[in-house]
C-alpha cells in the first residue's frame, strides 16, 4: 500500500511539473504611475538587447499597462517558421501602480503560439526566458496551470475554439500589400475605438502583426479585464495578424481562456458578448464592418 501511495504521489508530482502557468512575477519595483515603472522596465530590458516596441495604457484600468518587446533572435526564428508563427514576435510585460511587474511565461505562450514548430523555437524561447528573469527577476508562476502537452492545440472546454479556429479569419485581400494598408490605414485612424500598440512587419515572408488597443467603454477590453482580472495585464495588448491576404485575430474564446485559463465558468458567461464584441470591432479593423 505504501509503494503505490509513493507512486501515485510521484505520478501527482511529475504531472504538476509539465503544468505551466502564463504569467511569472517579477521583482517588485516601488508604487508609482504606470507609465513610470513603464519606463523603469523598458530600460532593464534594452539592457538585457530587447528591443520595445509598444506601450499599453489601457482605458478604464488606469493602475496596469504592458510593455511589448522583441528579442532579436527569436524574430529571426519566426521569419524562418512563416505563417501565423507572426503572432508571437511580441514580448509582454505588465506592471501595476502598486509596483507589481509580470511577464508573460514564454515557455507557456511560445507552446500556444508556435505549437507544432515550438521544438525549433526551444533554445530561443529558453533563451528569452532567461533573459527576461535576468532583468526584471523572475518569481512564481500565477494565473493559472495548463497541461504544456495541451498548449499546442489548447481549447478551454469541449466545443470551444482553438488557435485555427474557422472564426478567427477576418478578411481576405487580393495580396498581403493590401492587406496590410487597410490594417494600417483603420488603426490610424482609430476605427471602433481601437489604437495600435505595435507592429511588426515582415514583407518577404507577407505576414505581420499588430497589437490592438480597444478603447470603446462598451467594448472595448477594460470592461471584461476588469471583470475577470486586470493582473493578468501581461496577456495584453490582443493581435490580429496577417498571412498572406488574410487578416485574422484568433478568437476570444481561445484568446481570453488562453490569457486566464484558470476563469470559471460563471465568470465566463459573466463576459458572454465580449468574444463577438472583440470580433466585430477587429472585423472593422480588418476592412470587412461598417
Amino acid at each position: 500500500m505504501k509503494k503505490l501511495l509513493l507512486s501515485l504521489a510521484l505520478l501527482c508530482a511529475s504531472q504538476l511539473a509539465l503544468a505551466l502557468a502564463p504569467y511569472l512575477q517579477a521583482v517588485k519595483l516601488a508604487p508609482g504611475e504606470p507609465a513610470a515603472l513603464l519606463a523603469q522596465v523598458e530600460s532593464k530590458l534594452q539592457a538585457e538587447g530587447f528591443t520595445v516596441i509598444g506601450r499599453h495604457l489601457p482605458k478604464g484600468v488606469p493602475q496596469h499597462a504592458s510593455l511589448v518587446v522583441t528579442d532579436p533572435a527569436m524574430l529571426e526564428i519566426i521569419r524562418s517558421l512563416g505563417g501565423s508563427a507572426v503572432i508571437a514576435s511580441g514580448i509582454r510585460v505588465g506592471v501595476k501602480s502598486d509596483g507589481s511587474v509580470s511577464t508573460m511565461n514564454p515557455d507557456y505562450w511560445y507552446r500556444a503560439y508556435l505549437r507544432g514548430q515550438f521544438k525549433g523555437a526551444q533554445t530561443a524561447v529558453t533563451s528569452v526566458q532567461t533573459r527576461l528573469a535576468k532583468a526584471l527577476g523572475e518569481g512564481a508562476g500565477f494565473g493559472g496551470d495548463v497541461a504544456e502537452a495541451d498548449l499546442a492545440n489548447y481549447r478551454y472546454m469541449f466545443g470551444m475554439e482553438r488557435f485555427d479556429s474557422t472564426n478567427s479569419e477576418l478578411k481576405e485581400y487580393p495580396s498581403f500589400g493590401a492587406a496590410l494598408s487597410a490594417v494600417q490605414e483603420h488603426l490610424a485612424r482609430g476605427v471602433g475605438g481601437t489604437r495600435r500598440v505595435y507592429e511588426v512587419v515582415m514583407p518577404a515572408q507577407n505576414v505581420a502583426v499588430f497589437g490592438v488597443a480597444m478603447d470603446d467603454a462598451s467594448t472595448g477590453e477594460a470592461w471584461w479585464a476588469a471583470k475577470i482580472g486586470a493582473d493578468h495585464i501581461a496577456g495584453l495588448p490582443y493581435e490580429l495578424y496577417i498571412v498572406g491576404g488574410k487578416v485574422y485575430a484568433p478568437y476570444a474564446r481561445y484568446r481570453i481562456a488562453l490569457a486566464w485559463p484558470a476563469l470559471g465558468m460563471g465568470q465566463f458567461m459573466g463576459i458572454v458578448n465580449a468574444p463577438e464584441a472583440i470580433r466585430n470591432t477587429l472585423l472593422r479593423v480588418a476592412g470587412g464592418g461598417n
